[in-house]
């Protein structure tokens, strides 16, 4: 009984979903769409006390039915933008310096639909790592292809071997709200999972992290009264023993805008 009584004040977030598009070399499903959540995503909301929910897009070549994003939008509290595959750079008006970075042009145009119906319906906005970059693009600013190659005497931002277990420290900007969260945390210490990375901030943005090592931009807010935050690491993956940042006040701080837009909206 408990149980049922704390369901409903319980906040309902959004996560947009990763796309794996049909492969006939995929042993799993090879010729279907695959629309899904990374198990520590979702986990990382949970932690929160929060519902995590998986926002498919409603096109495609089996779309059927009038559900739209907009409908989530005024259903959902907030939204969290996963992280996963390269943005395409025609989305910022660029074409491909390698065929390998082309990225994912039908993610891309959901995911930003998706920050634009949760923006227009007042939801905060969340993204981690490809998250970042994306809500940076769907306000007008633009990417490196890939880090390495535009900045070179740029760190190593991604390791595949070791993947979330490379790290480095970021350096937060005075006065802005992620350094008032992190205020008490001792560590700056983060993962570091992505090559490409912000080359333009969008207008209407402030970065409020940087790489210590080569001042790219490791987190950034907007200012004016949508709430849409994004870190480039990834909070889910931290894990205590790995002595990084405890991503913990800026769960909190998403869902607390949250739970104001749901009282809102009541």
């Amino acid at each position: 009984m408990k149980r049922d009584d704390a369901a409903p004040d319980r906040l309902k977030i959004g996560i947009s979903a990763c796309f794996l598009h049909p492969d006939p070399q995929r042993n799993a499903f090879g010729i279907k769409t695959l629309q899904f959540l990374e198990q520590s995503l979702a986990h990382w909301v949970m932690a929160g006390g929060a519902l995590p929910v998986l926002v498919p897009s409603p096109l495609g070549e089996t779309a059927r039915g009038d559900v739209t994003l907009d409908e989530y939008a005024q259903w959902l509290d907030g939204l969290v933008m996963h992280g996963g595959a390269d943005v395409w750079p025609g989305s910022y008006g660029e074409e491909p310096l390698k065929p390998e970075w082309k990225g994912d042009r039908i993610r891309d145009e959901y995911e930003i639909a998706l920050v634009k119906a949760f923006a227009a319906a007042g939801k905060p906005v969340f993204g981690i790592c490809r998250g970042l970059q994306l809500i940076n693009v769907a306000y007008g600013g633009k990417l490196y292809q890939d880090i390495t190659t535009q900045l070179p005497k740029s760190r190593q931002h991604r390791d595949a071997k070791i993947y979330d277990k490379n790290f480095h420290h970021v350096e937060l900007v005075a006065g802005t709200r992620l350094a008032e969260l992190l205020a008490a945390e001792t560590s700056r210490k983060v993962n570091s999972i992505h090559h490409q990375g912000i080359k333009q901030l969008a207008p209407g943005f402030v970065a409020e992290a940087h790489s210590t090592e080569d001042g790219v931009i490791e987190a950034i807010r907007r200012e004016g009264d949508e709430w849409v935050a994004a870190v480039q690491w990834h909070p889910e993956f931290h894990r205590e023993g790995d002595r990084v940042i405890d991503d913990a006040p800026l769960l909190a701080d998403f869902l607390a805008a949250a739970r104001a837009a749901r009282a809102q909206t009541a």
